[in-house]
């Protein structure tokens, strides 16, 4: 008996004519790849299409029984190659695992399934006056437990926090088929490590995430205050934002464009679009703040004065409907790009009073290389994406030697590789430049505890 007849098996007839088990060849070839661009060698053995956690325990006995690798699988909305189904491995798709099995107004929290997109939750939270904090710019079509294996951030993570702030509790699927909780329903909870902090960010490299039990804040109150501020340079608009984030404002979104971004968005879009939502079409650079809560007009008042000391045009909205303009505006940078040609979106940190400095570099380099860089930033949080548009389907040489230079820089100026998109495999040749040697000796040997035959997304993360 094979592993795909072990595998039939295990999960019964029922499943497998329920085409829970799939050797489909589009379906495989759709597993090898994620929003990155980034395509598998090879074939994945199969799909397993769990709707179940008993479909995933069996997806990884078999998996342990003939030691197979296995990828597990959400959206496939990654940016960096951590869900690709690579050859001949078991893909665990838990896209079908989209169901909210609670939402508990009184203790603020929802448990849900993996495959829950993560825009779908806040329209199930919306009339309870509560919503989940986490607001990747892919929010409509990126599911939960996507969220949770990359920890992602988003527009609102300078003030609610990145994902691992979100998440009070998981149900976990080891690569031996055992279904482990961690966690608690409650605020606190300090009984032994903190293994739900460490399966969060985790790529699929220590176990299936199988649930998850999040936490869910009250809408904020009152109408939120925009701002848009127009600088003659990148440079400038990033002072500015590191002036707002030292003057203790602590504003819900703050997003940076550079120039490069705004033509990219006004080609996409129309000037004219540009022109009703900013009041202008040129401009280096292109600050957009928005405070919410009771306090937001006070607050967008001493954050404009901040901006206009820093050498910003500034213009100050209370329009629910303009605040949501400039909102879209800055959502469809990554579609303006992508009409454009092949994208590598790339994703570093550094302190947030460090970013004039990592824009200067990113104009450095964009120039040292002869390659245009458009980068947006949140800036509330000091996390950029520098973006590289290329043609053809693979990544030339000069863009990785133009990113490894990002890379470095970024840790150079005390900051990090990624953010929030996760290491996966794009990023996993400078991961050891970040951590040093002992730390990195350290995670391997982490993980080899939870996945000892090393068939947890082998590949991704460590190599």
């Amino acid at each position: 008996m094979d592993v795909l007849e072990w595998l039939a098996a295990a999960l019964g007839d029922e499943a497998v004519a329920a085409g829970v088990l799939t050797v489909d060849d589009a379906e495989l070839e759709a597993a090898r790849t994620d929003k990155s661009g980034w395509i598998a060698d090879g074939r994945p053995l199969a799909v397993v299409k769990a709707t179940t956690v008993a479909h995933v325990q069996a997806a990884l006995l078999a998996a342990s029984e003939f030691r197979v690798p296995v990828v597990p699988r959400g959206a496939g909305t990654g940016l960096a190659g951590g869900a690709n189904g690579t050859d001949g491995a078991i893909v665990i798709s838990v896209a079908g695992m989209n169901r909210i099995l609670e939402i508990s107004v009184e203790d603020e929290l929802a448990v849900v399934e993996p495959g829950v997109i993560n825009a779908d939750l806040n329209a199930a939270l919306e009339p309870f006056g509560l919503w989940f904090a986490p607001d990747p710019a892919s929010k409509a079509i990126s599911t939960v437990g996507g969220n949770i294996a990359t920890n992602a951030g988003g527009l609102l993570c300078a003030k609610y926090g990145v994902t691992r702030e979100a998440v009070l509790a998981l149900d976990v699927v080891l690569a031996d088929g055992r279904l482990i909780k961690t966690g608690h329903r409650t605020v606190k909870g300090v009984t032994g490590f903190d293994l739900t902090a460490l399966f969060v960010g985790s790529e699929g490299t220590l176990g299936v995430i199988v649930g998850a039990t999040v936490r869910v804040l009250p809408v904020p109150p009152g109408t939120a205050t925009t701002i848009g501020a127009l600088f003659p340079d990148v440079r400038s608009a990033a002072s500015a934002s590191a002036a707002v984030t030292a003057s203790r404002l602590r504003p819900a979104v703050m997003e940076l464009l550079d120039g490069p971004s705004l033509t990219a968005i006004a080609a996409f879009l129309g000037e004219q679009t540009i022109l009703d939502a900013f009041g202008a079409t040129g401009g280096g650079s292109y600050l957009l703040v928005q405070f919410d809560g009771l306090s937001s007009a006070a607050d967008a008042a001493a954050a404009a004065e901040v901006i206009r000391d820093a050498g910003g045009t500034v213009r100050v909205s209370a329009d629910a409907e303009e605040g949501e303009r400039l909102l879209a505006i800055r959502r469809a940078f990554h579609p303006a790009l992508e009409a454009t040609g092949e994208v590598l979106i790339e994703d570093v940190s550094v302190p947030r009073s460090k970013m004039p400095e990592m824009f200067a570099a990113i104009e450095s380099i964009s120039e040292r290389y002869g390659i245009p860089i458009p980068t947006v930033a949140h800036a509330g949080d000091g996390n950029l994406h520098p973006n590289f548009v290329f043609s053809g389907t693979d990544v030339p040489p000069k863009v990785w030697d133009a990113a490894g230079d990002l890379f470095r820089t970024a840790i150079e100026l005390g900051g990090t590789l990624t953010g929030e998109h996760g290491v996966g495999v794009l990023k996993r040749r400078w991961l050891a430049d970040e951590l040093g040697p002992d730390s990195y000796d350290l995670q391997v040997k982490l993980k080899s505890v939870f996945d000892p035959m090393g068939i947890l997304n082998p590949g991704k993360v460590f190599g």
